[in-house]
């Protein structure tokens, strides 16, 4: 068993802590079934945020949600480069995984898919 990074993006249109919430849990659950993981598989989760989105932590979604408890979670804010793409949430998550490297399904939703069309599904 190997420790794997499986990475992720979702855009918002609005700060909007539900939004930001939501949009948190849609990712999370997308990559679980691209992944077939389960909480006690992960290491950890780093989660960022650009700085247009300060109306909630993302981390707190996944903390309410039934089994994630006690993985462990940390946000912060994504390097302001000029021209990034705005209002995105961002995820690394590390898994204890027999997947190989090329076995992992990285997943980019909405205008995120912009960031690696390389790993984004159509």
């Amino acid at each position: 068993m190997s420790v794997r990074g499986i990475r992720g993006a979702i855009t918002v249109e609005l700060n909007d802590k539900q939004q930001v919430l939501d949009a948190t849990i849609e990712l999370l659950h997308a990559i679980i079934a691209e992944n077939g993981i389960v909480p006690d598989d992960v290491c950890s989760v780093f989660i960022t945020v650009t700085n247009d989105l300060d109306e909630a932590f993302p981390a707190k979604a996944i903390r309410e949600t039934s089994g994630w408890e006690l993985v462990p979670l940390m946000c912060a804010l994504e390097v302001p480069v000029i021209g990034s793409l705005e209002r995105c949430i961002r995820f690394m998550l590390l898994v204890n995984t027999d997947k190989g490297q090329a076995d992992i399904k990285h997943v980019y939703l909405g205008r995120a898919s912009v960031l690696r069309p390389d790993l984004s599904q159509s």
